[in-house]
Parts: C-alpha cells; sequence; structure tokens
C-alpha cells in the first residue's frame, strides 16, 4: 500500500477499533435527546403543518451527530499523535501534505457517517420519517462532515495540549451546533436572534440536510449550499495552509 491509502486504513481503523465508544456512545446521546424532547414537545409544538416535531427533530440530530463527531475524529487523533511524539512516523514518510489533509478529513468523514447513520436507524421505528430529496440529504451530510473534519485539524495543529482542544470543542463547535436549528425553527426566534442565527454556517448545514427530508426550509436550499461550500473552501484553504508550512508540526 501506498501512503495516502495506508494512512486512510490507519485513521479509520483507529475510530473503528473502539466504536463502543466512538460510534455507539453518540448514537445513544440522540438517541436521548430524542426521547426527552420528543415526548415533552411532540403534542405542543409543530413547526412545519405536515410535520410533527418528533420527524423535525430526527433530521436535526442525526446532522448535529455527523458534525460533531467528524471534528472529534480528526482533532482528537491528530492531537494524540502531537503529544506522544508518534507523529514523526507520519511526517517522515513521503506522503504530502494535500494526502495527508484527504486521509484524516475522510476518516473523519467516514465516522461522521456512520455515527449519522446509525443514529438515523434508532431513530427510525420511533417516528414517521421521509426522505424527498436524497441527493440533498447526501450533499450536506458530505459537505457538512468535511468541513468539520477540516476544522478539526486546524483546532489541533494550533492547539499544544488535548485541554486547548476540548475548549475550541466546548466553547466553538457546540455552542455552533446546539444553536443552528437542531431544536427549533428559527422562525420561532425573535427577529435580534432570527439574524443572528443567519451569521451561523452550520445553521445553514443543518437546514439544507432538513430539506432533503421534508422539501421545505427555513432558508433556500441553494443558499444554505453556496454558504457550506464557500467554508469547505475556506477552511480547507486554512487547513492546507498550515499542512504546508508545517506550523506546530514539525518541531
Amino acid at each position: 500500500m501506498s501512503g495516502f491509502p495506508t494512512l486512510l486504513y490507519k485513521e479509520v481503523l483507529r475510530f473503528w477499533k473502539v466504536a463502543f465508544q466512538t460510534v455507539a456512545a453518540p448514537v445513544l446521546t440522540a438517541l436521548l435527546y430524542l426521547m426527552i424532547f420528543g415526548q415533552v414537545m411532540d403534542r405542543h409544538v409543530r413547526v412545519y403543518d405536515t410535520v410533527s416535531y418528533t420527524a423535525f427533530l430526527v433530521p436535526g440530530l442525526v446532522m448535529m451527530s455527523v458534525l460533531q463527531n467528524a471534528f472529534a475524529n480528526s482533532s482528537s487523533s491528530l492531537i494524540q499523535s502531537k503529544i506522544t511524539g508518534n507523529l514523526v512516523f507520519v511526517l517522515l514518510p513521503p506522503i504530502s501534505y494535500a494526502e495527508f489533509f484527504a486521509a484524516y478529513v475522510l476518516a473523519a468523514m467516514a465516522r461522521g457517517a456512520v455515527v449519522g447513520l446509525g443514529v438515523l436507524l434508532v431513530t427510525v421505528p420511533l417516528v414517521e420519517l421521509t426522505v424527498r430529496e436524497p441527493l440533498w440529504v447526501l450533499l450536506f451530510a458530505l459537505m457538512g462532515s468535511a468541513i468539520l473534519g477540516a476544522l478539526g485539524l486546524v483546532a489541533a495543529i494550533l492547539a499544544e495540549k488535548i485541554d486547548q482542544v476540548a475548549a475550541f470543542q466546548n466553547f466553538l463547535i457546540m455552542p455552533l451546533t446546539f444553536l443552528s436549528g437542531v431544536f427549533y425553527s428559527v422562525h420561532s426566534l425573535p427577529p435580534f436572534w432570527q439574524g443572528v442565527s443567519r451569521f451561523n454556517p452550520v445553521f445553514y448545514m443543518i437546514d439544507g440536510f432538513r430539506y432533503g427530508f421534508f422539501g421545505v426550509s427555513d432558508v433556500d436550499p441553494l443558499a444554505s449550499l453556496g454558504v457550506a461550500s464557500a467554508c469547505l473552501a475556506v477552511v480547507s484553504a486554512l487547513t492546507l495552509a498550515l499542512l504546508k508550512s508545517g506550523y506546530r508540526l514539525r518541531n
């Protein structure tokens, strides 16, 4: 095997070997969210005319799980390699920075996809759900996981300790995902907070993903696609620039 597939295989195997922690635990967390919020809110809240609150909640939980786990996979892998010192065994072989980037991001996308599919499978028996635009579902899931996978690399490159990556996740990723319309429609917010929500790029990823299920969304799905594409281009360019420079990786 050449460098790129070997590194990709190593990264996928890394999370799959501890699937009980990296896959089963996030699926259980999403299921608990659904059971608690669905039981409490389903009879009192209806977001769209033809969609129950529980059905509305499922795509948001799926996408939130995809995004959070994609970030966790790439960030935890790289920061652990930096701290333990085994990153040198990845940097020494003739692997280009683009291959390094692709392997870590694709592995993050794989974990996000596995967790998202697991959440979807365990929630299907609990709620009536249809997929009207499957291509939109697939497109936003892939783009969202790629963005957060690349952002995880940025966080791990900039960080020097695991605590710093945890702070990045707790104070940036978690608020962006929880305040992105997972549990509510932005149209239910006051006008000021509706405007604030539109500056959150994760909102567009989740709204576009939800559009694939119901055929309706809070914003035009093409606008969501444009925002997601721009975010992917910017984050990927930043990550590649950091990898090419070797910043906090080669010293």
